[in-house]
């Protein structure tokens, strides 16, 4: 990764409820970890929870990697596009079925609002199947910390979205 630019942290939901979903993860985070400018710290279990939105598909794989990036917001969110559609991610039906989806929900402390852009992620703090994750990875000093660890250990224990523990990864 280039050192002479600042490196920030962020934060990468994943989701995928086609094919072989585990696969589809690793292959994003593979994608992602050959960035020149992209360096994978920490990734979450994953977790199986039921679909949001459009029910009629089935059930997602749902995990959340922290990176540290010297790429900018929307170069990183340009760079996960890029991979969703290498790995054959098709918007068809708005929340539909796909192969792979990567949303970036946190950015460093940066707050954004552009057309292709909006940080921190506007829905994410409603949705166990990125909270649960996301709380595997988020550091305790994290100005966030306190308010997704309620929610994700609550949504837990309701077993929220059907979020289920499906696999410890390394």
């Amino acid at each position: 990764m280039n050192n002479s630019v600042t490196a920030k942290t962020a934060y990468i939901a994943m989701g995928s409820n086609m094919g072989d979903r585990e696969q589809w993860l690793r292959q994003a985070i593979d994608s992602l970890g050959r960035h020149d400018s992209i360096e994978i710290t920490k990734v979450s279990s994953i977790y199986e929870t039921d679909p949001v939105g459009y029910t009629q598909q089935p059930s997602f794989l749902n995990m959340v990697i922290e990176v540290r990036s010297t790429l900018t917001a929307p170069d990183l969110l340009l760079e996960q596009l890029s991979i969703e559609l290498q790995l054959g991610r098709v918007r068809e039906v708005q929340w539909g079925p796909r192969t792979i989806d990567l949303d970036l929900l946190l950015y460093d402390n940066v707050s954004l609002e552009t057309e292709l852009l909006v940080l921190p992620h506007p829905r994410m703090m409603e949705r166990a199947f990125v909270l649960v994750p996301l709380h595997d990875v988020l550091s305790e000093g994290h100005l966030l910390y306190n308010e997704v660890k309620d929610i994700a250990e609550e949504a837990l224990q309701s077993r929220k979205e059907g979020i289920t523990l499906w696999k410890t990864i390394n």
